[in-house]
């Protein structure tokens, strides 16, 4: 069937959307469009190939390779069983799945809480929940180490230097990645069955037990795999916190190289460190299938989904759980403050003014934003040219696997840490065409790689979820693909544009591991001069350490302010 709109020529698609007659002519299009894409893709695929898959593939190939230049997996397989290496192992492994059991079990309360139930402020408080995941590491361990260290609020639990600050650390960054995935679903739950259930005489455990939680797993798995894989590969928080009694396979990998010089077992726990993590990847991508799946079922009954109910006394054991996990968040910080302006036996700016002084913090921080600018604008283009391509709705089974894998692909740094990537660095970049390791540009580059899939996972649900009838409509009217783009999808890209950008940016501005490797001792970032300051004898450095952590956690959270303000639930989704 046709019609004449403005005297031009279109049909009717299946959708009943008008379409030009062009479209129907699909052989003439779908070949430039696969061209199109194939292009898109090979600027992040060559981008990660050099500066992602070659430094990991030659930390492998060290690892296995002897003095001589041969094969040598007896002496890999020596430094994977000494006693050292396996203790650093099973504290790592062990130590992860303890912290994602507690983010997990805090996590699940307060997002019924502040997606369900109708508190006040309850924006304010998911706000405050989401902060400490774009904390710097730094800024989180000199913050729990002014918490436990003598003169701090709970020294007397005497467990500085101990393991318990590692886990409530670790919980701490953590349990905004539960919230966030697990509480808009809850929230977008159809509430119908639920309440047939109840109807019918279930008690509200029977109707969490037989109906929201089987809707929720997928989330709940996908946001514990992802947990799993940040607290096994944290480093700073763990550098500062556990020293060389708790180390894990990241800060262990830092310490053979940087005090040791030991290459060679740095280069085996990176590999390791690399089989362990695509494992947890593969897990990931598995639950986040199941994920998108159920979020597929349960977006049906959006329309009908009930407002926020009112609290009840059923609801005390979350609202306490809730309480305690806003004191986590809030103590450590609110102590790092006080003690940033104590001196001695009163209160003081002296350690902030010695932050412009000879310490040169706040040269640091233009060199850590300038850093994070080009690092964030450069993830940025990459992101975007990643989110097209993985979105495209494929329309056949190899198309669908070919995506799929690429989506896999880009994903890939989320898991490898940045002490790998950049210890990597310094094993590949040392040379003609690519001697990098002297240049300015090296670590934007480092940056850039780890901040890449957090751009993807931003933009990628809203590039899904655009509705090309829209566009089709639009063309068909004779607006051009330029103009019909403006008018259809920009309203609907440009606040989640925003959220990735300001992700990449506070990634980047707290960006530790990496950093570490790479920074040039004349002109440090503020997260290594953090960690220098902290090194240095004397209360005087602790005091300037606090002082310039707050500075930092200031300027992050000014940033991250603004993309919760400006990009809004954009921001939100942590699931992609």
């Amino acid at each position: 069937m046709a019609d004449a709109v403005e005297g031009r020529h279109v049909e009717v698609s299946r959708d009943g959307v008008a379409a030009p007659a062009a479209r129907a002519r699909a052989g003439t299009s779908s070949l430039p469009r696969v061209l199109v894409l194939a292009l898109l893709a090979a600027v992040p695929l060559v981008f990660l190939g050099i500066f992602f898959a070659w430094p990991v593939l030659a930390m492998a190939v060290r690892g296995v390779t002897g003095d001589d230049g041969g094969a040598d997996l007896a002496g890999a397989w020596d430094v994977v069983t000494r006693p050292r290496t396996l203790r650093v192992l099973w504290f790592t492994l062990w130590m992860a799945a303890l912290a994602t059991l507690c983010s997990v079990a805090l996590g699940l309360p307060v997002a019924h809480v502040l997606y369900r139930l109708r508190v006040p402020l309850a924006g304010l408080w998911r706000a405050l929940v989401v902060l400490p995941f774009v904390l710097p590491t730094v800024v989180v361990g000199v913050a729990f180490r002014s918490l436990f260290a003598p003169g701090g609020p709970l020294a007397a639990l005497g467990w500085d230097g101990t393991w318990q600050p590692v886990l409530l650390a670790m919980v701490f960054f953590n349990i905004s990645v539960v919230v966030r995935t697990v509480g808009p679903m809850w929230a977008s739950l159809d509430p119908r069955t639920a309440q047939a259930a109840a109807g019918l005489g279930a008690s509200p455990a029977q109707v969490f037990r037989t109906v929201t939680w089987p809707a929720l797993r997928p989330a709940v798995v996908s946001a514990a795999t992802v947990v799993f894989l940040f607290c096994s590969t944290a480093f700073g928080i763990v550098l500062m916190l556990g020293g060389l009694r708790y180390a894990t396979l990241e800060t262990e990998i830092y310490s053979l190289t940087v005090e040791f010089l030991d290459l060679r077992a740095a280069a085996v726990l990176s590999t390791v460190q690399f089989v362990l993590v695509a494992l947890l990847l593969l897990g990931a991508e598995r639950a986040r299938s199941g994920l998108r799946r159920s979020d597929s079922v349960v977006r049906r009954g959006v329309a009908v989904a009930d407002e926020p109910r009112r609290v009840t006394r059923s609801d005390a054991p979350a609202l306490a759980a809730t309480l305690f996990a806003l004191a986590l968040v809030v103590t450590p910080l609110v102590t790092l403050v006080l003690r940033s302006l104590r001196d001695g036996d009163g209160w003081s700016l002296v350690h902030y003014r010695a932050l412009g002084g000879e310490l040169a913090a706040l040269a640091a921080l233009s060199v850590s934003w300038r850093i994070a600018l080009d690092a964030a604008l450069l993830a940025l283009a990459l992101g975007v040219m990643v989110s097209v391509v993985v979105s495209w709705r494929a329309r056949t089974p190899r198309g669908r696997r070919v995506i799929a894998g690429l989506d896999a692909a880009f994903m890939l740094p989320l898991g490898v840490s940045a002490v790998t990537v950049g210890f990597g660095f310094l094993l590949t970049l040392d040379r003609p065409p690519l001697d990098l390791r002297s240049s300015p540009i090296l670590i934007p580059i480092a940056q850039a790689t780890v901040a890449l899939p957090l751009v993807v996972r931003t933009l990628v649900p809203v590039l899904r979820s655009l509705d090309p009838r829209s566009r089709e409509a639009a063309a068909a009217l004779g607006a051009s693909p330029l103009r019909a783009w403006m008018t259809a999808d920009l309203p609907h890209l440009w606040r989640p544009f925003v959220a990735a950008a300001g992700f990449a940016l506070a990634v980047s501005l707290g960006e530790f591991g990496a950093t570490a490797f790479l920074a040039q001792p004349e002109s440090p970032t503020l997260p290594v001069l953090i960690y220098q300051l902290l090194g240095r004898p004397g209360a005087g450095n602790f005091g300037a350490a606090m002082a310039a952590s707050v500075l930092l956690a200031t300027v992050t959270a000014l940033v991250m302010a603004a993309v919760e303000r400006i990009g809004g639930s954009a921001a939100g989704r942590m699931d992609g």
